[in-house]
């Protein structure tokens, strides 16, 4: 019985891996790619998001590639954060400090995400420029996307590092140095894609 509830968690928590990998980061990078283009103004962000929202089969693609995936890590990911042990003397402080970041940006990135599709996706409304413009005219909206937007791109960046890691692809420590400076790279080069994106949505507004 043992062996079986071991057997099951190591299951969940690779689909959890790996559901975190894969469609959530292709949705995360498109996501802010779209969102990059308010900054050459609100014809070019509604003409991006006029094609995606034309796509074949929209609903489908979204709930099974990425509502679905998003549900299950999310959920799952916050019994991870609870269940999680913070044992700072396990591991160095760099360590256990990634550690800790990843399990609270994984909260906060849940709760944003439920806020952040309730207040675009599943408004009732198109999504537009005008959307987003409204949604950060207020100080706690913006700063609450600049946060969100922020974490999330952590709890990516982060995640990806220790997937590598545990899926064996980065097995010996300079593997891991290299794979982090690159990663790093990818949190800098994403957040300031997200916030850009979010301050030329602010300076629009009226």
């Amino acid at each position: 019985m043992a062996n079986k509830q071991v057997s099951r968690e190591f299951l969940f928590r690779r689909l959890h891996s790996l559901l975190g990998v894969i469609p959530v980061t292709l949705f995360l990078v498109m996501h802010l790619t779209i969102n990059s283009f308010a900054t050459k103004g609100e014809q070019a962000f509604n003409d991006k998001v006029g094609v995606l929202e034309t796509m074949p089969f929209l609903p489908f693609i979204e709930f099974v590639f990425i509502f679905l995936p998003l549900i299950y890590h999310g959920v799952y990911g916050m019994y991870v954060a609870y269940t999680s042990g913070y044992n700072a003397n396990k591991y160095s402080w760099g360590r256990n400090l990634m550690f800790v970041l990843q399990r609270t940006s994984g909260v906060f990135t849940f709760i944003f995400v439920i806020w952040h599709l309730w207040t675009t996706r599943f408004s009732g409304d198109a999504p537009s420029f005008d959307m987003v413009v409204q949604i950060v005219s207020s100080p706690v909206g913006f700063w609450f996307m600049i946060i969100g937007t922020i974490a999330a791109v952590f709890h990516l960046a982060n995640g990806l590092w220790g997937f590598f890691i545990h899926w064996g692809v980065t097995v010996g420590p300079r593997a891991q140095r290299v794979s982090a400076y690159v990663l790093m790279g990818l949190f800098i080069v994403l957040s300031a894609v997200g916030t850009s994106a979010l301050i030329a949505f602010r300076d629009a507004v009226a």
